[in-house]
């Protein structure tokens, strides 16, 4: 092919004479042309482009508003229920019987195969220990995501938790109403019981999307049978575990409420869960039919409560181990779900990959 048959690239701004010829012409697809086919390319670099997108969505600096209300709804209705579930085993009559029973025979109603189990946590050096590492191993996982904020806020929940499990314990008044074989001491919260859970949800919210589903499920686990293992070794009644839960789930929720840029998933890779959805589905559906049966046997019993009746020991102690297990299900449900849903928020412009580019030859 000789020179006159090449095509020849024009200037855009000249006036279009099909007359003229371009002094010196370049062929289509000649390495020149392809360097200054992208102006941008030679200015930005794909990383900063994609950065520059996302802050024209307010998305990649904060979560939705709805999410936010979501977790403010669900904190305070959390930690309302923590008030509801105190008074109501503190200043009732069937409530003290209830929580009497269940602490004074509750080891013995354990199955054979689940109370070593249970009797292990029992040590509390093993479950501060626990509970201790799990929070430096979610502080590991923070730094090397480069996610300070989030450290900073996770700081505060643990401060608050602890508070919490120290100011209530002691100034959360115990009256007697019945002759009670329990001890007086330990009251409401559990401190042992929101270690556990403040050191899980600590983890939660530090992983990466991948193991958020996984470590829901180990976090929960692991304050089911810190609550459990309390209550069978006569540290606490059932009320101080069920307060502590909701405590701990909460302000767990009210700290994702005020989740900015730092603390969130990359905008570049944000993308829904299946996990997430999955075991959080799981975990919710759990947690509310479980609570609701778990009142239901309470309910039933509660005839016989007052009278301390031989009859109502089954009932108590089915309720205890299931009421302990759903509301920690319906925590650890929450959380995981407002998690994802403040850290990956699809953003308005469709950020879920890096920025369309045009093909390479």
């Amino acid at each position: 092919m000789t020179d006159e048959f090449k095509p020849i690239i024009r200037d855009p701004q000249k006036s279009a004479n099909m007359l003229q010829q371009n002094d010196s012409p370049e062929p289509l697809g000649s390495p020149e042309a392809d360097a200054s086919a992208d102006p941008i390319a030679d200015v930005l670099s794909a990383d900063e482009v994609r950065r520059g997108l996302a802050k024209a969505d307010p998305l990649t600096r904060h979560p939705r508003i709805s999410s936010v209300v979501q977790c403010v709804v669900f904190g305070l209705i959390l930690l309302a229920s923590s008030v509801g579930v105190w008074w109501l085993g503190v200043y009732t009559l069937s409530g003290q019987s209830y929580e009497d029973m269940v602490w004074s025979k509750f080891s013995d109603a354990l199955p054979a195969w689940f109370g070593p189990v249970v009797h292990v946590f029992t040590i509390s050096r093993l479950v501060q220990g626990i509970s201790v590492a799990m929070a430096i191993v979610a502080l590991i996982v923070l730094i090397v995501r480069k996610r300070w904020l989030l450290i900073a806020q996770l700081a505060v929940f643990g401060g608050l938790c602890f508070t919490a499990a120290k100011v209530l314990k002691a100034t959360l008044p115990r009256p007697y109403l019945i002759n009670l074989d329990s001890n007086p001491v330990n009251s409401a919260p559990s401190g042992h019981t929101i270690l556990a859970t403040a050191a899980g949800v600590m983890l939660l919210c530090a992983v990466p999307r991948a193991l958020r589903a996984l470590t829901a499920v180990i976090g929960w686990a692991y304050a089911v049978l810190v609550g459990l293992s309390v209550i069978a070794d006569q540290w606490h009644r059932p009320v101080d575990v069920i307060m502590a839960l909701l405590i701990v789930g909460g302000l767990a929720l009210l700290m994702l409420a005020v989740s900015f840029a730092n603390g969130m998933d990359e905008p570049g890779r944000r993308a829904s869960s299946p996990s997430v959805q999955i075991v959080g589905s799981v975990m919710l559906t759990f947690g509310v039919l479980g609570t609701l049966y778990g009142a239901y046997i309470v309910w039933q019993i509660q005839p016989g409560l007052a009278l301390s009746a031989e009859w109502t020991n089954a009932g108590a102690h089915a309720s205890t181990t299931i009421l302990t297990a759903s509301v920690a299900a319906l925590v650890f449900g929450l959380v995981l779900a407002m998690r994802q849903l403040t850290a990956s928020p699809l953003t308005k412009l469709g950020l879920v990959g890096a920025p369309p580019a045009p093909p390479k030859r």
